[in-house]
């Protein structure tokens, strides 16, 4: 098999997480996270007991930011793990 890009993979697994962070942070600007967190909580049998804050924009950018560099960094570590497993 062909080897995985590490800076391809960290790039696209930052990017996912980097836009589902980004469309969580556009829920709670919008006054919409609320009922979709309690969504969540009842579908995995919890009660919910989350209260969402009110929007700031530089904590949904260090959210969006972190959430990235994160990916990033699952997407090196996997990238060189499944190399390492599959080489070729």
């Amino acid at each position: 098999m062909r080897a995985i890009s590490t800076v391809k993979a960290g790039f696209a697994l930052g990017f996912v997480l980097g836009l589902f962070h980004l469309g969580w942070a556009l829920l709670v600007s919008a006054g919409a996270a609320q009922p979709v967190i309690d969504f969540i909580l009842r579908l995995h049998f919890i009660e919910p007991f989350i209260h969402v804050q009110a929007f700031d924009l530089g904590t949904a950018g260090l959210l969006v930011a972190v959430t990235s560099a994160i990916g990033f960094l699952s997407g090196v570590v996997l990238a060189l793990v499944w190399n390492r497993l599959h080489p070729g």
